[in-house]
């Protein structure tokens, strides 16, 4: 008979960092081991919960009994079972015997170009009581905890201590041994709302029951989504807006949704997983410390409080904030006020780390960065901070971006490391060095390069804004994929400590998005001079430029643009990524016409045919020039002629930016392309004959391969 399955684990308080995971990864192994053993099938439904004091799951219709089964058992190959006179082999007698079945019961299987015996055997079903067992016990070992604990004095493991299991198929309680306990239907509610146990009645039950008796909401999903509805109320009540997300620019967070930034808060997720019973509630401190400035203010509250802070709709903090509590009481005042002096000595300390920074200029840090180590093969944090000051005064040159400006920011963007406040928060990179340079009376466009050029930090986040800011973030970015890179410290699988993959991604975002035109191996030579010749091999230029068009082709994949298209357009560009998106936006107008396969087709044609002829005749064709005298098939004259009317059409469109209209007027050359293929022969008898044909195929191929390399679209 078909009943609901309930497991449930009662612990200590787990790791709300790892709640879902575990969760997660706990109902998936017992639904996958139970559908294995079809005990479960297509009309079940598993449903994970968990909460900081336990791991849960419900599976629907779950079989009592396993069905009876026919198994297929694999024998030798039919070459390998019988002897020259059809008799079996001692191999072939053996699975007989093993398989307890007479020779003419067997049967023959092919498997590929192989033929096998084999036997069905009618295997009788189980019970789910002799499954479930092991089932919950391997579970359990395979869950993803990353340190075990013992407890008292036994010797079971597991991430928090075990005090109780529940096993119910509907009913009926199941027999299951784990951590030295017994399984039952008692459960516990709120450790102090329902202190009592509660007897669960019905595996369906379960969450009815913990709700309406035991004060616990036990899916973690429904938690998270009855605070975020409490968040928004309580905010709106405030005309502000909750803050849940430490990485998101506060100006973008304000842009988005209610429903988009419940999805990105990690800090909803944390307290979530940390009560049973949420509850929100509004707290408030005092308005001197809103002269500290808010990210710091923010991050405090966030981190050593988990409270979410609020901002006004002009995203300035207010001095109020949101309490998430594990207690739904008539009267919270004990609670917001135990709340309140918790946070004052947390927002005194800001204040103070704030204070005591301000007091010391960010230039008279810099020389001490000398005694902080970067890399023991790449020096100090100040030898670094010279290199990256170099390269971002000549990229600045080249933007045509005030040279010293740039300098003098790069110089000051690695200060702040040795203040209190990013000693105390290094999310604050950065924002604290910008804060403290507009004290100090440095230039806006300095003080904000100082923040900007660790933008952009993770995926959407904003990018530097103006060249000065750019020039300093290329600098930071390019001398830590050089240097790291270069001395061997390349990113295998899922490790990349130094985040090379990060940075790689952010120099090409910032190269395509702004655009800036920095052709890409110019950048990475200028970077490579600014360490000792000795130190870098001589051709990590090159490696880096490849390891970086990698992420490049990720990056335009996640921008929906098909590979062939990237390939065509990487092999033409030349480094000149600026240009990567426009030119990819022509070449899919252009792959959209009728007769792009076509020109595709003719493109790789020539191509071939060129290759060939420089091979055969070991002559270069790069610098080989059409000599009209020496033309004489009509088609290779009209060819010739139609490309000398495109040209200036096509390449007034590509020296405006146009690429698609560019690709377009090759759609004029077709015809003419058709009839020299069809009447004329490129590999003449003639040398001289043969060379020109070659030629003026060169040139139609740079016409045509100006915006990308057309060829790579042939089907």
């Amino acid at each position: 008979m078909k009943q609901t399955l309930l497991i449930e684990l009662l612990t200590e308080e787990l790791p709300p960092k790892a709640l879902e995971k575990l969760s997660n990864a706990f109902a998936d192994e017992i639904f996958s081991a139970l559908k294995e053993q079809a005990l479960a099938g297509a009309d079940s439904v598993c449903t994970p919960f968990a909460t900081p004091r336990r791991l849960a799951l419900t599976i629907s219709n779950v079989d009592a009994m396993q069905p009876n089964r026919v198994m297929e058992r694999k024998g030798p190959a039919v070459s390998a079972g019988l002897n020259a006179d059809g008799s079996p082999t001692k191999a072939l007698e053996g699975f007989m015997r093993s398989a307890n079945v007479a020779f003419d019961k067997l049967q023959r299987v092919k498997d590929g170009k192989a033929e096998y015996f084999s036997i069905k055997i009618e295997q009788p079903g189980k019970p789910l009581d002799e499954y479930l067992a092991d089932m919950v016990a391997l579970a359990v070992k395979k869950l993803p905890v990353p340190k075990l604990m013992r407890w008292g004095d036994t010797e079971f493991q597991f991430v928090r201590p075990v005090h109780a299991l529940t096993v119910l198929h509907g009913s009926r309680v199941i027999m299951v041994e784990l951590f030295g306990l017994q399984s039952g239907n008692v459960t516990r509610g709120h450790r102090f709302l329902s202190p009592e146990p509660i007897t669960i009645t019905h595996a369906a039950k379960f969450e009815s029951l913990l709700e309406n008796e035991g004060h616990v909401v036990p899916s973690l999903a429904k938690r998270r989504e009855m605070i975020a509805l409490k968040l928004e109320q309580n905010a709106e009540y405030l005309n502000a807006t909750w803050v849940g997300h430490t990485n998101l620019d506060l100006p973008k967070l304000l842009s988005l949704s209610n429903e988009d930034r419940s999805v990105l808060s990690t800090l909803l997720d944390e307290v979530a997983a940390l009560v049973e019973w949420p509850e929100v509630y509004i707290g408030e401190f005092e308005q001197e410390y809103l002269e500290v400035p808010q990210e710091c203010l923010i991050l405090t509250m966030q981190q050593n409080q988990k409270y979410f802070p609020l901002l006004n709709k002009q995203g300035k903090l207010l001095n109020k904030f949101l309490i998430v509590s594990n207690m739904q009481i008539k009267d919270p005042s004990h609670i917001i006020g135990g709340n309140q002096r918790v946070v004052r000595p947390r927002l005194a300390d800001a204040r103070f780390f704030y204070n005591q920074d301000r007091k010391q200029k960010l230039e008279s840090r810099v020389e001490k960065l000398g005694n902080v180590v970067y890399h023991n093969k790449l020096g100090s944090q100040l030898q670094r901070v010279s290199r990256i000051t170099t390269l971002a005064g000549s990229i600045a040159s080249l933007l045509g971006a005030d040279k010293a400006d740039a300098e003098l920011a790069a110089r000051l963007c690695k200060a702040d490391l040795l203040t209190d406040m990013v000693g105390e928060f290094p999310e604050l990179q950065g924002v604290m060095g910008q804060y403290y340079a507009l004290h100090d009376g440095e230039k806006t466009e300095v003080a904000n390069a100082i923040e900007a050029h660790y933008h952009p930090r993770f995926a959407g986040d904003t990018l530097p804004q103006g060249n000065i800011a750019c020039a300093v973030a290329l600098a930071d970015k390019l001398e830590t994929l050089l240097g790291i890179y270069g001395i061997g410290l390349i990113p295998t699988g899922d490790k990349d400590p130094f985040g090379l993959r990060r940075h790689a991604l952010g120099v090409m975002r910032i190269l395509v998005e702004t655009p800036l035109a920095l052709p890409l191996p110019l950048l990475l030579k200028i970077a490579a001079e600014n360490f000792p010749a000795t130190l870098l091999s001589t051709t990590v230029a090159q490696d880096v430029e490849g390891f970086m068009l990698d992420r490049l082709r990720g990056y335009l994949r996640d921008r929906d643009f098909e590979p062939s298209h990237i390939e065509a357009v990487l092999y033409a560009i030349d480094g000149r990524l600026h240009e990567a998106l426009p030119r990819l936006q022509g070449v899919r107008t252009f792959a959209a016409m009728e007769v792009a396969k076509d020109l595709a087709a003719a493109n790789k044609r020539v191509q071939n045919i060129i290759r060939k002829n420089q091979e055969e005749l070991g002559a270069s064709m790069s610098n080989a020039v059409v000599d009209k005298k020496l033309m004489t098939d009509e088609a290779e004259i009209n060819l010739y002629a139609a490309m000398q009317d495109i040209t200036p059409f096509a390449q007034n469109y590509f020296d405006r930016g146009d690429f698609g209209q560019n690709l377009k007027a090759l759609v004029t050359l077709k015809p003419f392309i058709d009839d020299f293929f069809d009447q004329v022969m490129v590999m003449s008898g003639n040398n001289e004959l043969r060379m020109n044909r070659a030629a003026l195929l060169q040139q139609l191929n740079r016409m045509m391969n100006q915006v990308a390399d057309i060829s790579k679209l042939a089907a």
